[in-house]
């Protein structure tokens, strides 16, 4: 059967050698493994059931669901060609499921590493320098997106009521608040920019040549001040985003309010986050407990 099915690979599909190579060695690894349960087992005989031990065991070895759900998809092929070539009467592995793959844990700046990173930038009237403390801290203090932050005219700022008006995904649109530390920042900055940069577009964040930044040219100001300041892998707009996230869930913000926000659709996209909240855990628990 398996050879049958490389076959198949190799001259009518004309799949690469090491792709045949690949599928082999997993559906050798499939047929062994139910040999093992059972002798008498063979490819036309196997159930559901087997194949469902077989990605347990896997699981129990330490392999990844990226790798069961390799090894599974390889299943299925076989079992495809199989039945349309009616070597078997059923496909035992049409209504199995491979487990979900792990999602990564967002990467975020520490509270201290910002405050050490801000610090560093203040006291300056050099423009560059301002603008970038001001975006550092507007990503950090607000959660937009980096496209959100792009599109930001001066219009949409409004210090009376200390808010953003943002424009998100699909063009939709949602009013997030801001403090008096960020305000302060922004007014600033813009005092410098009219001063130093002449202006040939409405944007609120612009160029040395009074243009609007692009994204290219944000993330290389964050992912440069952020160098230094952090052991992070990632130095992006989405770490700041993160950051934002984490800081406030650590601060007992509301969930729901995160959501909102961030202005995701959906409450389990913000969940994601709620790993970060464990030094709030530890804090709660070092004052409620009388064995602390």
């Amino acid at each position: 059967m398996i050879e049958r099915f490389l076959n198949y690979l190799r001259y009518e599909l004309n799949r690469s050698q090491l792709t045949v190579k690949s599928y082999g060695d997993d559906l050798n690894a499939f047929e062994a493994y139910f040999k093992s349960l059972d002798n008498h087992l063979s490819w036309e005989s196997v159930d559901a059931d087997v194949i469902r031990d077989w990605m347990e065991s896997m699981m129990d070895k330490g392999n990844t669901a990226t790798t069961i759900n390799r090894r599974l998809s390889a299943l299925r092929s076989l079992y495809r060609f199989a039945l349309s070539r009616k070597f078997v009467e059923h496909d035992p592995a049409y209504n199995v499921t491979g487990p979900k793959k792990a999602k990564l844990l967002p990467q975020f700046v520490k509270e201290q590493e910002m405050d050490r990173l801000l610090e560093s930038m203040a006291g300056t009237d050099d423009y560059p320098v301002v603008r970038a403390r001001t975006i550092i801290l507007l990503f950090y203090s607000t959660g937009i997106r980096l496209a959100e932050l792009i599109g930001l005219n001066d219009e949409d700022v409004d210090y009376g009521a200390q808010r953003l008006k943002v424009t998100g995904k699909r063009n939709k649109q949602r009013i997030v608040p801001f403090g008096e530390e960020l305000a302060q920042e922004l007014k600033n900055y813009q005092v410098l920019r009219d001063l130093d940069i002449c202006k040939s577009s409405e944007a609120l964040f612009l160029t040395c040549r009074g243009e609007r930044m692009t994204r290219h040219q944000v993330e290389t100001e964050v992912k440069k001040y952020l160098t230094g300041f952090t052991t992070l892998n990632k130095r992006s707009p989405h770490v700041l985003r993160h950051s934002f996230a984490t800081a406030m869930l650590n601060h007992s913000a509301g969930i729901g309010s995160v959501q909102k926000l961030l202005g995701h659709e959906s409450l389990s996209t913000t969940q994601i986050y709620t790993h970060t909240t464990f030094e709030q855990l530890k804090s709660v628990y070092a004052k409620a407990h009388p064995r602390s």
